[in-house]
């Protein structure tokens, strides 16, 4: 069975630098571990993604479609394909002292984070360390590199639920995916997390691009609940609104009780002047007699 773009998969790989064999990634646990790679908060096992959406690399994610299921392949991703060409202008230079001021003592191979004048956070590596200078590539590690991919494609999933099972578990891989309730249609499709315990930044960002996920793979309509709208507001907003509700639902039962006070009152009163009819008929008949 072969895959094409929009297909929802499981997917097994090992990522290597081609240059030296060495392994940057994986989905195998054991093989992460010989690597010297393993993670104890990573995930392992075969990974699901859609085919064509950017979930991969994009050297890799172009090379799926048309694979066999089940069967494995070798893949090789060109730098420019996978993480970029170095570039020399990302290399800086700072002076020592730059670093002193903020208790770090660089040393070549030291990873490090230097904030921007505009603010931004840069990841680099120190190069080295000479005559008060300090070098520091900012290029992404991997860039330049020719990359090898060793990928099966492990299942391919037909059921529209399990897709989008598959999906919430790639965006959002700490939900308990039992308490997430799920209604898929032709073309919409509803996902419910308020039974589920997230932090709400987190939702808030797993909804955005996991909304983009499934209209990628036909879905026209895509709901949430809560919604971001809802998330995003402030708690003493949802307290004010959880109060006016409740104000509400009271006067409702109120304005309720007095319509039934009401009605009992003119049951009351409509069998007061039936009984007086009767009475005055009696009255009537005892005259005649």
């Amino acid at each position: 069975m072969k895959v094409a773009k929009g297909d929802v998969v499981r997917l097994h790989y090992i990522g290597k630098v081609k240059e030296t064999g060495e392994i940057f990634d994986t989905t195998h646990e054991e093989v992460a571990k010989e690597a010297g790679i393993y993670s104890e908060k990573g995930i392992y096992g075969p990974v699901p993604i859609a085919i064509g959406a950017g979930h991969v690399l994009k050297g890799l994610d172009e090379q799926l479609e048309g694979l066999e299921v089940g069967k494995k392949y070798i893949i090789e991703v060109p730098p420019e394909k996978a993480f970029g060409r170095r570039d020399p202008r990302l290399i800086k230079t700072f002076t020592l002292g730059q670093f002193r001021r903020q208790g770090i003592m660089p040393f070549p191979g030291l990873e490090v984070e230097i904030e921007t004048e505009s603010g931004k956070k840069l990841k680099g590596r120190v190069l080295s360390v000479s005559s008060g200078r300090v070098r520091v590539d900012f290029n992404h590690p991997l860039a330049g590199k020719t990359i090898v991919y060793e990928v099966e494609i492990m299942e391919k999933i037909e059921d529209p639920l399990e897709k989008v099972k598959a999906l919430i578990e790639l965006r959002l891989p700490m939900v308990d995916l039992s308490k997430v309730k799920i209604e898929v249609g032709e073309k919409d499709v509803k996902v419910d997390f308020s039974d589920v315990e997230i932090d709400k930044n987190t939702l808030i960002l797993g909804e955005i691009i996991l909304e983009s996920d499934l209209r990628f793979i036909g879905y026209e309509q895509v709901e949430f609940k809560p919604t971001i709208d809802e998330l995003l507001k402030p708690p003493e907003v949802k307290v004010e609104e959880e109060i006016e509700e409740e104000v509400k639902e009271q006067e409702s039962k109120e304005g309720a009780g007095e319509e039934s006070k009401e009605e009992k009152v003119e049951e009351v009163a409509e069998t007061a002047d039936e009984e007086e009819e009767k009475a005055e008929e009696g009255v009537k008949e005892e005259a005649k007699e």
